[in-house]
């Protein structure tokens, strides 16, 4: 696999962790349960505390949910990331609650002074701040200017709040520029990492459901990961935050960003196939999922690519006539292993190799 190599960016710091060029990509997602609902949301975190995220924001609508922040920081171990629309009070309130990063569109506050003092105060609580700049949230004289939210709209009103922060003396920040179109959340981002080092937050906003949203997602941040920008990933979906986190690994380690657990290599199907094909590569993905090493595993069902595959791979199963061969690192390891058996073979091996 090609190695990419990433644009050369800052460190922004949130907590005790580090993004941007010199660490690895940081994947994160937002929290669907009201804040203020602190059992609720904790329950949700914990269905992705143990997986690959690292970063979880939650929604700060009103002063309640703002004071929920230390019982939830309390709660869990990951940095937390207030998010605010409009009303910069809840922004400084967030800050004095201990939010380890607060996220804000400067477009929707009208009042540069307290977007000056939102500033202070997080470069005195040493918090980070993420400047979104989206297309609902550009401001009036981009739109007049431009005659729509075009990526060099959206790269100017980036470039303007990044002045704006940056003449505050304040450089623990990221930025994210996104549209719904992931073709010109694409062309912004890269017109902007071309201007700054900057880090960058990158994917696509309001992708939709699972299928499209994870196409338009897959679209917007795998073409900028290839081209070595975004130092940090969130794949918005109408959904469940672990589906987020679950689709942003798999992007990552289609890249080789990515370097733990298993990558499962299978192919479609067809009639040349004769074993159970579908259900063993599900049985295989569901025994192997707690697996943190990097390995790969080739499930083939036929002859065609099934021996090829295997060599590419760590371990694989090449499948026959309602058989198959067991391969560790491209080498046969038992041939003419029944149907019912191939699973156990397969695991058992790995478990051997990896102790």
């Amino acid at each position: 696999m090609t190695t990419i190599v990433r644009r050369k960016t800052r460190t922004c710091k949130i907590g005790d962790l580090c993004i941007g060029s010199d660490h690895p990509i940081v994947i994160q997602t937002m929290a669907t349960a009201n804040t203020e609902d602190v059992d609720a949301l904790i329950k949700e975190i914990k269905t992705i505390e143990d997986t690959a995220c690292q970063l979880i924001r939650i929604a700060i609508p009103n002063e309640a949910a703002a004071k929920a922040i230390p019982e939830i920081k309390a709660r869990t171990a990951l940095p937390i990331v207030a998010d605010i629309h409009f009303n910069p009070d809840l922004a400084i309130s967030a800050l004095n609650q201990g939010a380890d990063k607060i996220r804000i569109n400067p477009g929707n506050f009208y009042d540069k002074s307290q977007l000056e003092t939102i500033v202070n105060l997080a470069k005195q609580k040493q918090a980070a701040i993420r400047i979104g700049i989206n297309v609902g949230s550009l401001e009036k004289d981009l739109l007049e200017k431009y005659g729509h939210p075009t990526p060099e709209a959206l790269t100017e009103s980036a470039l303007r709040w990044v002045k704006f922060v940056e003449d505050l003396d304040f450089c623990n920040f990221i930025v994210s520029i996104k549209s719904s179109d992931p073709i010109a959340t694409i062309e912004a981002n890269k017109l902007f990492a071309s201007k700054t080092d900057i880090p960058l937050h990158i994917g696509v906003t309001s992708a939709g459901p699972l299928l499209p949203g994870t196409v338009k997602n897959t679209i917007g941040i795998s073409t900028l990961l290839q081209a070595g920008i975004g130092d940090t990933i969130r794949v918005s979906l109408t959904g469940s935050i672990a589906e987020e986190i679950e689709i942003s690994k798999h992007i990552l380690k289609a890249l080789g960003l990515y370097p733990h657990g298993v990558d499962i290599i299978s192919c479609p199907t067809c009639a040349r196939c004769e074993i159970d094909l579908p259900a063993l590569v599900q049985k295989v993905q569901k025994a192997t999922s707690h697996i943190k090493q990097p390995i790969r595993i080739s499930v083939l069902g036929c002859a065609v690519n099934g021996p090829g595959e295997a060599r590419e791979s760590d371990f694989g199963i090449a499948g026959g006539k309602d058989c198959g061969a067991i391969y560790y690192r491209g080498e046969v390891h038992k041939s003419n292993v029944p149907e019912k058996e191939l699973l156990a073979e397969l695991l058992s091996l790995i478990q051997e190799k990896l102790d």
